[in-house]
C-alpha cells in the first residue's frame, strides 16, 4: 500500500487497520487551537494523523499519543519520527486505562494534564464484525467504550482545556449526556453531510469544563462527486495535496 502524502508530512498506513479517512482530517483541521495549547494528547492514535495535523497547526511543545495495537503503535512511531516535528511527538504503547493509571496512582497532578485532548475513537456499535481482529479493534467500541473514553479524558484534561472528538451523528445526544456526567460540556458542534441531499453522518464535538451556549454548524463535503464545497476546501486545503 502506497503512503498517504499530505502537503507537509507523509503517513505510512500499511500496518494500521484503520486507514486515513475524512473523519480524522476534518477533526484535526476543525479543532480549535485558539487557546494556544502547550500540551496535546491523541487517544487511540492509529497512524498518528491527528497528532501530526495538530503539530503542523500549533506551537504545542508536547504532543503525546497513545495506541494499544502493536502494529499501529510501531507505525505511528515511524510516522512521527519521519515528520518535521519528531522532537515534539511521542507515542505510548498503552490502553487509555493503563495510561491514566501510569500517570498517577492517585489523582493526576494539574501540571501533568493536557490542554487539548483529541480522539477519533472506535465506533460502529452494532455493525457486523469481520474476521479481521485488528480492524475490528480499531472500528468497534468494545476496545474503548464512549463512557471509558470520557472518564479518561475528564481525568487527563486541564481545568481550562478542551476535548475534541468525532462520532456518528446518531450517537451525539447520548455522548453529550455521558460527557455532562463528568462535567464536560459541548462548546462547538459541527455536523457533517457527504452531499446536500444526504443525511448528517458525523458530529464533530469540542468540550470543556465550562458550560456555554452552542450554535451547531453544518458542513457539506461535496456538491457532486469530487466537486468539493468551499467550506470543505477552506478547512482541509492546508493538508490535502490536491486542495
Amino acid at each position: 500500500m502506497k503512503p498517504f502524502e499530505f502537503k507537509h508530512f507523509t503517513i505510512n498506513q500499511d500496518r494500521c487497520a484503520m486507514k486515513i479517512g475524512t473523519d480524522s482530517v476534518l477533526l484535526g483541521a476543525w479543532t480549535s487551537i485558539d487557546s494556544n495549547p502547550y500540551s496535546i494528547l491523541d487517544i487511540g492514535a492509529g497512524t498518528g494523523v491527528l497528532a501530526l495535523i495538530l503539530a503542523q497547526r500549533s506551537d504545542a511543545q508536547l504532543i503525546d499519543a497513545i495506541e494499544i495495537d502493536d502494529a499501529a503503535y510501531e507505525q505511528c512511531v515511524e510516522n512521527f519520527e519521519s515528520s518535521p516535528w519528531g522532537d515534539r511527538l511521542f507515542c505510548y504503547h498503552a490502553s487509555l486505562e493503563e495510561f491514566v493509571e501510569e500517570l498517577s496512582d492517585d489523582e493526576v497532578e494539574t501540571d501533568e494534564k493536557y490542554d487539548l485532548i483529541i480522539s477519533n475513537p472506535p465506533f460502529y456499535l452494532n455493525t457486523y464484525k469481520s474476521d479481521n481482529e485488528q480492524r475490528d479493534l480499531a472500528r468497534f467500541m468494545d476496545a474503548m467504550p464512549f463512557r471509558q473514553l470520557i472518564e479518561g479524558v475528564s481525568k487527563l484534561l486541564s481545568p481550562q482545556g478542551t476535548f475534541s472528538v468525532v462520532i456518528p451523528f446518531s450517537e451525539e445526544k447520548e455522548f453529550i449526556v455521558l460527557a455532562s456526567k463528568e462535567h464536560l460540556f459541548p462548546n462547538r458542534i459541527l455536523r457533517v453531510k457527504g452531499s446536500p441531499p444526504s443525511e448528517i453522518k458525523r458530529s464533530l464535538l469540542q468540550f470543556s469544563f465550562q458550560e456555554t451556549i452552542v450554535n451547531p454548524k453544518e458542513l457539506i463535503i461535496e456538491t457532486s462527486r469530487h466537486q468539493y464545497t468551499d467550506d470543505y476546501i477552506a478547512l482541509t486545503k492546508d493538508f490535502y495535496l490536491k486542495m
